[in-house]
């Protein structure tokens, strides 16, 4: 794989069983430049290592006056130094290729990981996480995936000149043999305590970026209340607490790059002393010392890779560990392999709720709890949560919402997110002209002059007209900003709402769509609504009786089941609860109206049993 190829046509599908499981996929999905890259390192450690032979030949001929050999070690040194640059030129070229492609590979899953879940990703983990996984930790696996590479090499290059040096100098030899692999082992007892370090700052760093995601996501209602100091105290003790982690993991490491120095430091001079008394006996000659000095001396090269894998796998374990949570996630449970050629159509039903949306109505679903409409919304969408059921005891159950009988977690994506469009209670506006904003995978037959008309637009295109750099201010070539902040929060909604009218989708669901605006502005986007989506699957999840009352059936969820259906005011007067959550009455007002829709209910009974003839 080249850079050039990027991105990947099919990133493949991950082994996330675990962190290490994950690398591993990473790095046998790279099995050729993992190759290439060893075999051009292997190049570069040999050429290095044979430098001290050259040197070595060339001292012991200067000794012996003897220029043919003169000229062949000469001749060896051109060829080691012509295999250390090209070696490492190329093994440079491969590793950075190695790194980037397997870090390019990481941020195509996420991304595809991510327009899978969408909105349902941040419920189920939090925005830091997805953050730090998706910048930092994607740079610490591709730097593992290429370490490694580069730590086979250098595993090689010292077994062969181990072996080498035994071979030409046994009795020096030897004792760099015992004493290389001694020193590359030195350092394992202290990597537990370095990685445990390491992990909690990590740990430290992602609770500070989640901590600060949070506080600029939520800067305008801190400023609103005064409480952008309280949170700036609250990151600055995370940061310092990150920053006091950072200190205790880099004491460690620099212990463990110590160890590295001191341990190759001893073994040179004991080799060196030891050589220089066989020298003096007369048992090696002067170019085998420095022979053997020199390669010693070179070692400690290859032996920094036994210290940067160690790094490498401390660092990318974790990261890769929350890589692999993150892809984990899955849209909907397996699906049953339904053919997807053709989008399903016609009723809405959720088995959870016993919710029934019929094809082409406006219905509006009334929870009494935000959290149960959130999750019915989600799994209306083809993301179905855990609920507890009533028929099997209390177990939990996985069921998926049907289209027309057809499971849409058992779709495709395309095919689910082409059927049914959800617009969730904080819809998210991308930065860029409202063209651009508008620019939307549609049918068609909705015009975005038509969308922006339902959703009641005209004093947004207004303001976006005066604030327009066109000559002919062109609302259309306005700029939004990011997440829209320069607009208010019903303008932002209604341009949200606005672009899913665009789409023109089989099944539009809408959670708390008006919940921004003002009463008067709300009652005219619901008929705008109504209007626009006349014939189609329009689901409605709010509690605004200006919204209800347009709906051409009413739906009502309590505690998690439908306890209710019928039109708005006609639920009013029948359905007590209905009528507590619509009008927000207190648990006192609301006993009474029970009482005196029981009283009625019982009334009317008697009456009919007076009425009835004998």
């Amino acid at each position: 794989m080249h850079i050039r190829d990027l991105p990947y046509s099919d990133p493949g599908e991950p082994d996330v069983r675990s962190g290490g499981r994950f690398l591993l996929w990473l790095g046998l999905g790279q099995l050729g430049g993992q190759l290439k890259a060893m075999g051009w390192g292997l190049l570069h450690q040999i050429g290095v290592a044979g430098l001290p032979l050259g040197v070595g030949l060339a001292v012991q001929a200067v000794v012996d006056r003897s220029g043919g050999r003169l000229a062949l070690a000469a001749g060896l040194l051109a060829l080691m130094g012509t295999a250390v640059a090209v070696g490492d030129t190329m093994l440079h070229r491969t590793a950075i290729t190695n790194w980037i492609t397997a870090a390019a590979r990481v941020q195509q899953l996420l991304a595809r990981r991510t327009a899978e879940l969408g909105a349902a990703l941040t419920r189920r983990v939090a925005a830091g996480e997805v953050v730090a996984v998706s910048t930092g930790d994607v740079e610490k696996i591709g730097w593992f995936v290429e370490a490694l590479s580069r730590f086979a090499a250098a595993l090689l290059a010292l077994v062969i000149v181990c072996v080498g040096l035994v071979v030409y100098q046994p009795a020096l030899g030897v004792i760099v043999a015992i004493g290389v692999p001694a020193l590359a082992l030195a350092v394992l007892p202290l990597l537990p305590k370095a990685t445990k370090r390491a992990d909690e700052q990590r740990e430290k760093a992602g609770r500070a970026t989640e901590l600060a995601s949070d506080t600029v996501a939520g800067l305008r209602v801190l400023r609103g209340i005064g409480g952008e100091e309280l949170f700036l105290g609250r990151y600055r003790e995370a940061s310092q607490q990150v920053r006091k982690a950072a200190v205790r993991s880099a004491r460690m490491w620099a212990l463990i790059a110590a160890v590295q120095v001191l341990l190759p430091g001893l073994l040179l001079v004991g080799v060196v002393w030891y050589g220089a008394t066989l020298a003096r006996q007369g048992t090696v000659t002067v170019g085998e010392l420095v022979t053997v000095y020199s390669a010693v001396t070179l070692l400690m090269y290859p032996l920094r890779h036994f210290e940067e894998i160690a790094m490498a796998y401390s660092f990318s374990k974790p990261s890769a560990k929350r890589a692999a949570r993150v892809l984990a996630l899955r849209r909907t449970a397996p699906g049953d392999g339904q053919d997807a050629a053709q989008s399903p159509t016609g009723d809405l039903y959720d088995p959870v709720t016993g919710l029934l949306a019929p094809a082409g109505v406006f219905t509006a679903v009334v929870c009494g709890d935000p959290d149960v409409a959130g999750r019915l919304a989600d799994r209306l969408g083809g993301h179905p949560t855990d609920e507890p059921s009533a028929s099997d005891d209390g177990a939990r159950k996985v069921r998926s919402v049907q289209l027309g009988g057809v499971e849409l977690d058992g779709l495709p994506l395309a095919a689910a997110r082409a059927s049914v469009l959800v617009q969730d209670k904080d819809p998210v506006l991308l930065s860029g002209t409202l063209r651009e904003l508008l620019d939307v995978p549609a049918s068609g037959n909705v015009s975005a002059e038509d969308a922006l008309e339902a959703a009641q637009c005209t004093d947004v295109l207004a303001a976006l007209a005066q604030a327009s750099v066109a000559a002919d201010g062109d609302p259309m070539e306005t700029r939004i900003t990011e997440r829209g902040r320069s607009l208010s929060g019903g303008q932002r909604q209604r341009l949200a709402l606005a672009r899913s009218l665009v789409t023109d989708p089989e099944v539009l669901v809408l959670d708390e769509p008006t919940s921004a605006v003002d009463s008067h502005t709300e009652a005219r986007v619901a008929a705008g609504v109504k209007r626009l989506r006349a014939g189609s699957t329009t689901v409605v999840l709010a509690s605004s009786p200006l919204l209800l009352d347009q709906a051409e059936r009413v739906v009502f969820v309590h505690e998690g089941e439908v306890v209710a259906v019928g039109e708005h005011r006609e639920l009013l007067h029948t359905e007590p609860r209905y009528r507590a959550v619509v009008t927000r009455e207190t648990d006192e007002e609301a006993s009474a109206a029970a009482e005196v829709h029981r009283l009625n209910v019982r009334k009317d009974n008697v009456r009919e049993e007076i009425e009835e003839p004998a």
